[in-house]
């Protein structure tokens, strides 16, 4: 959990006020005010398109703000970066790319190793952990494009769990997985909170954000922002995914908002 220059104090994991975010001349999100608490997993949900994966560009930095302001641990998302570990929807894995799952878990410690890159007994120990903690350490010594897509997707989260992280910042984690991958990743998220660190993912999962201690809704703008039973109402629900997207009982009806997409 993060914490200020004040001994004790937390600071949320971002914090916004007028954020813009625009591609060139094409606002993605407009005009939003919003805060996201330190600790525990919050949901950032919303249809394609809505600004989910460009938020969170924004917060390591990778997005500029067009106007308003944006902190990222009590400070600029670039100035935060280092304390944030980002897992992309899917990483693209170039064919014959000889690159084994112990070489690409052992990345997520290269920010942290001094001018001779060494690796420490401390770094060796949070490599075996993420991996244990992820099933894939019986994959050690495979190369990545050996691996299905949920076994690839468990190797990079071992990667940014790996990492030394306030944040962690998952971007659609479970679309298209396995089952044994998504109850796996799932249950990483889900303990975030027992390590000390915030998790906030990108989902169009209904029931996973019910299950998130803070939810943010999107549509082009921050529809709503605070807990599941305050912002996922059948009414915000409405606003943001449109009146004929929901079922009676509050689920969709539509399943394309479930399938793999970009921003």
């Amino acid at each position: 959990m993060a914490t200020s220059g004040g001994a004790g104090v937390t600071v949320p994991v971002a914090r916004a006020r007028d954020l813009v975010l625009a591609f060139g001349a094409t606002k993605v999100v407009e005009t939003s005010t919003f805060e996201i608490p330190s600790g525990g997993v919050t949901a950032v949900i919303g249809p394609n398109g809505s600004g989910k994966s460009t938020l969170l560009g924004a917060m390591v930095g990778l997005v500029e703000t067009a106007s308003g302001s944006l902190e990222v641990l009590g400070t600029a998302p670039q100035r935060a970066r280092r304390r944030i570990s980002y897992v992309l929807q899917s990483t693209e894995v170039a064919p014959g790319n000889p690159i084994t799952v112990l070489d690409t878990v052992r990345m997520g410690r290269y920010p942290g190793l001094g001018l001779l890159g060494r690796r420490s007994r401390v770094d060796d120990e949070r490599v075996a952990e993420s991996m244990e903690l992820l099933d894939i350490a019986h994959l050690a010594r495979r190369h990545l494009t050996e691996l299905s897509g949920g076994q690839r997707q468990r190797v990079f989260v071992a990667q940014g769990i790996a990492q030394d992280h306030d944040a962690l910042l998952l971007d659609e984690p479970l679309v298209g997985l396995d089952l044994v991958s998504a109850r796996t990743i799932d249950a990483i998220i889900h303990s975030a909170r027992d390590r000390g660190a915030s998790v906030v993912i990108t989902t169009h999962d209904l029931d996973e954000a019910r299950a998130a201690d803070h939810v943010v809704l999107m549509s082009g703008r921050v529809v709503a922002s605070g807990p599941p039973e305050q912002v996922c109402t059948r009414r915000n629900l409405e606003i943001a995914y449109g009146l004929g997207a929901l079922h009676p009982s509050g689920d969709f009806l539509d399943d394309h908002a479930h399938e793999p997409h970009a921003h």
